[in-house]
């Protein structure tokens, strides 16, 4: 069994920011090894603490026998992370997407542990499992493998509602290194808060609610257990909109962090900025289509940025739905400081380089 080192454990705990790593590809629609390796680099330069790839952001599909890129990426970015690592006191967070039936799921698994990854990112979609026993039994087995992070995945991208019962079991696990709370519901989220408190265990907990992410960041979570009040907060974020913008996405921790960790009360702006964020996901991730072009708003966001040669998605069908590119216009336009584009620009020929 890999189990965290004490600083990873300590980097986790401490709030970081983990984009949801994309895709690059040609217009072929085949991995573009120079800009999926820019992607990593540029996340890294902003200042993410880690990155997590073979996520929902990656595609699922790279992990289809006839494009076998599951590997590839996970390979690329452990590449990135060792040049970064030579450099930096605090090793960067390994994060790999693990998905599937439980054998599948195992697999991967093992591929993580090889390339060194440090967590494996835990989907229970609907599909798989529906009983809270199988899922449990399911976690544990991957658990004897690699440290997880539990994932409360929306619906609208096959996620499964998970009983407060489920959570309860779920924090008992020994090799539980987080939670990624990402149901885009207060009540699902509410679900996973009580049950770490409960559990008296220090599981970081990071959100993945990319409707509510300003706010998840500096609301206190307080429950009473055993006849005593205890808090908890989410101290980071995983998140496929930080993929974005990611520069102001850093900044943005840090600002939560230290009004989160005060006793004063939240600056009206940073209540302001949590609309404005949440009005310009609903661009990028077509939440007026369901969900259906949230990948390709991610491309579109970087390509406009040079950082991708194009929206191209694995499946052809999957691109921006009618009006998105409109609405991404218009947040643009309506909030100029919460974009990078000038972080970019300076970077993005080193970042392309060989």
């Amino acid at each position: 069994m890999i189990q965290l080192n004490s600083r990873i454990s300590a980097a986790l705990g401490e709030g970081l920011v983990i984009p949801a790593h994309p895709l690059a590809l040609t217009g072929e629609r085949r991995l573009d090894e120079r800009r999926q390796r820019a992607l990593s680099r540029y996340y890294i330069a902003a200042g993410a603490g880690g990155l997590a790839i073979g996520v929902h952001t990656t595609q699922f599909a790279i992990r289809d026998p006839h494009i076998g890129l599951y590997r590839p990426v996970l390979e690329l970015a452990a590449e990135e992370m060792d040049r970064a690592d030579a450099t930096r006191a605090t090793p960067l967070v390994r994060v790999g997407g693990i998905c599937g039936g439980t054998d599948q799921a195992l697999r991967e698994a093992r591929i993580l542990g090889d390339l060194g990854y440090h967590a494996g990112l835990l989907a229970l979609t609907a599909s798989t499992f529906t009983e809270d026993e199988a899922r449990i039994t399911h976690c544990r087995a991957i658990a004897e493998v690699l440290p997880i992070i539990g994932f409360y995945m929306q619906q609208s991208v096959g996620g499964s509602v998970l009983s407060s019962r489920f959570w309860r079991e779920f924090v008992q696990i020994e090799n539980v290194a987080a939670i990624k709370v990402a149901p885009f519901d207060r009540y699902q989220t509410l679900d996973v808060m009580r049950a770490v408190c409960a559990s008296k265990r220090a599981i970081p907990v990071y959100t993945g609610n990319d409707d509510n992410i300003v706010m998840d960041l500096l609301t206190p979570y307080v429950f009473s257990v055993d006849g005593e009040l205890r808090e908890i907060r989410m101290r980071g974020g995983l998140l496929g909109h930080w993929a974005v913008w990611t520069r102001r996405a850093v900044q943005l921790l840090d600002e939560c962090k230290v009004v989160a960790d005060g006793a004063g009360s939240i600056p009206r702006e940073l209540l302001q900025r949590n609309v404005q964020v949440t009005d310009a996901n609903a661009a990028f991730f077509d939440t007026a289509n369901n969900f259906a072009g949230c990948i390709a708003g991610l491309n579109e966001v970087l390509q406009r940025q040079g950082l991708l040669d194009g929206i191209w998605c694995l499946d052809p069908d999957e691109t921006l739905s009618p009006g998105q590119k409109a609405e991404i216009d218009r947040v643009y336009a309506a909030y100029p400081h919460l974009n990078d584009d000038e972080f970019v620009r300076e970077g993005l020929d080193s970042w392309l380089s060989p």
